[in-house]
């Protein structure tokens, strides 16, 4: 780094408190000595640094126990060692998740532990005004439950099924009515006074999985929502890969280049017609499979026929780690081994295969994440004005609501 000069005091002075929140970050009390160790910074700039943050509400001075055991000599003789800590509680994060059948909301404090969660049932023919009412109250719902303001939140991110841009804006969504040509973005922000963040489904549920879930540590991940149209979400070297226009994933569309049946003739069986649009009906089906029922077993190997060309295709393009499997939390389990197997045989370097750890809270933890991650560049940024609007919103004070900013389509999603 270049040497900084007089001239640069309040950009060295935005850096090191940077340095001393990052070694504050993970919920420990430290106490001046210790940040003095592990910041590298000496201690008239650690204690100048502390009180600043103290003030700007994201430290917070914690007096230990008087009555606790202390093994210190130095401090039976002198004035006790003062303790800081992050204030996680200074802002609040919502992660959102709205599907076909239904919206899951779940909230976290700035450290991404989360405090609580609600999901609510949404038929799948309602149309998109409605819907984002319902969605609307779930997050109300949620907030009340949790005794959370509002005003308190830094970021929301926000799932949804279908092709999104940069500005929140679905180009392509078949699965909900009304949802393809949808300003999403923009008709979530008017609810909040904090950045909204959308992105698809698939892409949030990898970025959770890799976050909290089966795929914690693995650099290149692919999740695959397995449905009558699935998709996909994959992260190479731990960053989203979305793709030039967002569509990167959609394997579902496979379909469309009249190399197979579609959905609806590829899970209906001439005995036992399935609706192609009830998931319900499907998992029942695999379930069926599972106890070894003929029809149903007919069913289930068309279906894990076109799952493993579809995820074999993005296999071999992408030579993950791992392939986590999502979507129907019930009957998956009956074609886990098959594909496992299948991929095996059709790819040059088969992955991993696992089900998801998360089950139905994937997508929400996802979008989670994805508002983790704003929040965290507003923590470390050099740019206090927007850590200050950021803590002023936290608190209840007065303030306009902030543009929208475009989303950072590169998550890490560490």
């Amino acid at each position: 780094m270049a040497q900084l000069t007089g001239g640069d005091s309040s950009l060295l002075r935005r850096i090191n408190s940077a340095v001393t929140l990052h070694a504050l970050r993970d919920g420990s009390a430290l106490t001046l000595t210790q940040l003095v160790g592990d910041t590298g910074l000496s201690r008239p700039t650690v204690e100048g640094v502390i009180e600043g943050l103290i003030d700007s509400g994201l430290v917070v001075e914690v007096h230990p126990d008087p009555d606790s055991k202390r093994t210190d000599s130095a401090r039976q003789r002198g004035r006790p060692a003062r303790h800081f800590r992050f204030r996680a509680e200074a802002g609040h994060l919502l992660g959102i998740e709205i599907g076909t059948h239904g919206a899951r909301a779940a909230l976290s404090d700035l450290t991404g532990r989360i405090l609580g969660s609600y999901a609510r049932p949404i038929d799948e023919s309602t149309g998109a005004t409605e819907r984002l009412g319902l969605v609307r109250g779930t997050v109300a719902e949620l907030l009340r439950r949790s005794g959370v303001s509002r005003d308190t939140l830094w970021a929301v991110g926000v799932g949804t099924p279908g092709v999104v841009d940069a500005e929140g804006v679905v180009r392509l969504g078949t699965a909900l009515p009304g949802w393809t040509g949808l300003e999403l973005g923009a008709r979530l922000r008017r609810s909040f006074r904090c950045p909204v963040l959308v992105e698809n489904d698939a892409n949030l549920a990898a970025i959770g999985e890799h976050w909290q879930g089966a795929a914690t540590g693995m650099g290149d991940v692919v999740f695959v929502l397995a449905g009558l149209s699935p998709g996909a979400g994959s992260l190479i070297n731990g960053r989203l890969h979305r793709g030039f226009g967002g569509a990167a994933g959609e394997i579902g569309s496979l379909h469309l280049l009249g190399q197979e049946s579609n959905p609806a003739q590829l899970l209906s069986a001439p005995s036992k017609p399935i609706d192609p649009l009830d998931e319900a009906a499907v998992a029942r089906v695999l379930r069926l499979a599972e106890q070894g029922d003929r029809v149903a077993l007919d069913v289930r190997d068309r279906f894990l026929t076109r799952l493993v060309r579809d995820v074999a295709a993005l296999v071999l393009a992408i030579d993950p780690e791992i392939v986590v499997i999502g979507g129907w939390a019930a009957g998956l389990d009956g074609v886990l081994e098959p594909l496992r197997e299948q991929l095996g045989r059709f790819c040059l370097r088969p992955p991993e295969v696992r089900l998801s750890a998360l089950g139905d809270d994937v997508i929400a933890t996802g979008a989670l994440r994805l508002a983790l991650e704003h929040a965290e560049e507003q923590l470390f940024s050099v740019d206090q004005e927007a850590v200050r609007t950021s803590v002023a919103a936290a608190a209840g004070a007065t303030s306009t609501t902030p543009d929208a900013p475009k989303v950072n389509r590169q998550v890490s999603a560490r």
